[in-house]
């Protein structure tokens, strides 16, 4: 099943009174259980892309589909429902909430959404990343790695089908990077999401079950490593 559509996608910038296009005519898909990766130097329009997918932004032209919706034709309130109920998002500075300790980040998302009763959830999922033993500590008092692994656990804990990382390694050595790529890996294979990531790193595509690579803000080449 189709989970993430674009279809010629494009998006342009005002800067100076000048138009800047930052994707342009980008078409792909992410289907329920498939890990994609988005692969580019830094500024082709990957993190651009990743907004558009998240309906954190619109396109210039094309369309995005979320899960058959186009994200364009919903008002705020559905926005933050679909963001809410369909799509988790992970970030290369983990932005965990500092004064909060780790079960406390992974259910804010719950209780945002109105679950009062999600405490359960939220430790179901740091067992699901290796963390329950962690669940009392501040973010101060974790590793990048575990931060990291929390902040997965967080994107996960509303059972999103869609799951968007954006160079969720970028803070990472190699040894914990790898580890971060397998929950990434687990998240499509076992729990049946689609997974779309924004990387740099050749270790990381390889790991991909495909990779859309971008350049100058148009797609370069899409392949199975």
């Amino acid at each position: 099943m189709t989970v993430l559509s674009l279809d010629r996608v494009s998006k342009e910038y005002r800067t100076d009174g000048a138009a800047v296009s930052a994707l342009a005519d980008v078409s792909l898909e992410a289907s329920a259980g498939q890990f994609v990766a988005v692969a580019g130097r830094s500024g082709c329009g990957k993190s651009t892309l990743l907004n558009l997918a998240g309906a954190m932004d619109f396109p210039t032209s094309g369309e995005v589909r979320i899960g058959g919706v186009e994200t364009s034709s919903l008002d705020d309130t559905g926005l933050t429902r679909l963001r809410r109920t369909q799509i988790g998002f992970v970030f290369q500075f983990f932005q965990l909430l500092p004064n909060l300790n780790a079960v406390e980040n992974v259910e804010l998302p719950l209780l945002l959404a109105g679950d009062a009763a999600g405490r359960e959830r939220a430790l179901e999922c740091l067992r699901w990343v290796e963390l329950e033993d962690c669940a009392r500590r501040l973010p101060h008092q974790l590793s990048g790695g575990q931060m990291q692994r929390v902040a997965i656990a967080r994107a996960l804990v509303h059972r999103p089908k869609l799951l968007l990382a954006d160079e969720p390694i970028g803070n990472l050595d190699t040894k914990t990077g790898r580890v971060v790529i397998d929950l990434l890996r687990r998240t499509s294979g076992e729990l049946g999401a689609a997974v779309l990531m924004a990387t740099h790193s050749s270790e990381s595509v390889a790991l991909c079950d495909a990779v859309v690579r971008l350049r100058d803000g148009r797609i370069d080449g899409v392949e199975a490593p």
